[in-house]
Protein backbone atom coordinates (compact mmCIF):
# COMPACT_ATOMS: atom_id res chain seq x y z
CA UNK A 1 0.00 0.00 0.00
CA UNK A 2 1.44 3.34 -1.03
CA UNK A 3 1.38 5.76 1.91
CA UNK A 4 1.27 8.87 -0.30
CA UNK A 5 -2.13 7.74 -1.61
CA UNK A 6 -3.50 7.87 1.94
CA UNK A 7 -2.71 11.54 2.50
CA UNK A 8 -5.42 13.29 4.59
CA UNK A 9 -7.40 10.06 5.08
CA UNK A 10 -8.06 8.20 8.31
CA UNK A 11 -5.81 5.19 8.86
CA UNK A 12 -5.36 2.54 11.52
CA UNK A 13 -1.82 1.74 12.61
CA UNK A 14 -1.25 -1.52 14.53
CA UNK A 15 2.01 -2.58 16.14
CA UNK A 16 2.80 -6.22 15.26
CA UNK A 17 6.38 -6.51 16.55
CA UNK A 18 8.07 -5.41 19.76
CA UNK A 19 10.25 -2.35 20.05
CA UNK A 20 12.67 -3.36 22.78
CA UNK A 21 15.85 -3.12 20.70
CA UNK A 22 15.05 0.14 18.92
CA UNK A 23 16.95 3.39 19.11
CA UNK A 24 15.48 6.15 21.26
CA UNK A 25 14.43 7.99 18.12
CA UNK A 26 12.45 5.00 16.82
CA UNK A 27 10.86 4.43 20.24
CA UNK A 28 9.83 8.09 20.19
CA UNK A 29 8.13 7.54 16.85
CA UNK A 30 6.11 4.66 18.29
CA UNK A 31 5.02 6.83 21.22
CA UNK A 32 4.21 9.68 18.84
CA UNK A 33 1.97 7.33 16.87
CA UNK A 34 0.16 6.39 20.09
CA UNK A 35 1.41 2.80 20.23
CA UNK A 36 2.32 1.14 23.53
CA UNK A 37 3.15 -2.45 22.63
CA UNK A 38 2.39 -5.44 20.47
CA UNK A 39 -1.28 -5.50 19.49
CA UNK A 40 -1.97 -1.86 20.26
CA UNK A 41 -3.51 0.22 17.52
CA UNK A 42 -4.22 3.85 16.87
CA UNK A 43 -6.49 5.72 14.48
CA UNK A 44 -4.81 8.73 12.88
CA UNK A 45 -5.17 11.15 10.01
CA UNK A 46 -2.39 10.52 7.48
CA UNK A 47 -0.53 13.82 7.37
CA UNK A 48 3.05 14.22 6.14
CA UNK A 49 4.58 14.06 9.66
CA UNK A 50 2.58 10.93 10.51
CA UNK A 51 3.60 9.25 7.25
CA UNK A 52 7.23 10.06 8.04
CA UNK A 53 6.96 8.45 11.48
CA UNK A 54 5.31 5.36 9.97
CA UNK A 55 8.13 5.00 7.42
CA UNK A 56 10.78 5.06 10.16
CA UNK A 57 9.23 2.10 12.01
CA UNK A 58 7.35 0.43 9.14
CA UNK A 59 9.01 -2.92 9.87
CA UNK A 60 7.05 -3.06 13.15
CA UNK A 61 3.65 -1.90 11.89
CA UNK A 62 0.60 -2.89 9.92
CA UNK A 63 -1.25 0.01 8.28
CA UNK A 64 -4.86 -0.09 7.10
CA UNK A 65 -7.61 2.34 6.20
CA UNK A 66 -10.49 3.14 8.53
CA UNK A 67 -14.01 2.44 7.37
Amino acid sequence: MELKNLLNKKITVTQVKGGSKLSLRQKGNLVGLGLRGIGSSSKLVATNPVIGMIKKVSHLLKVGTCS
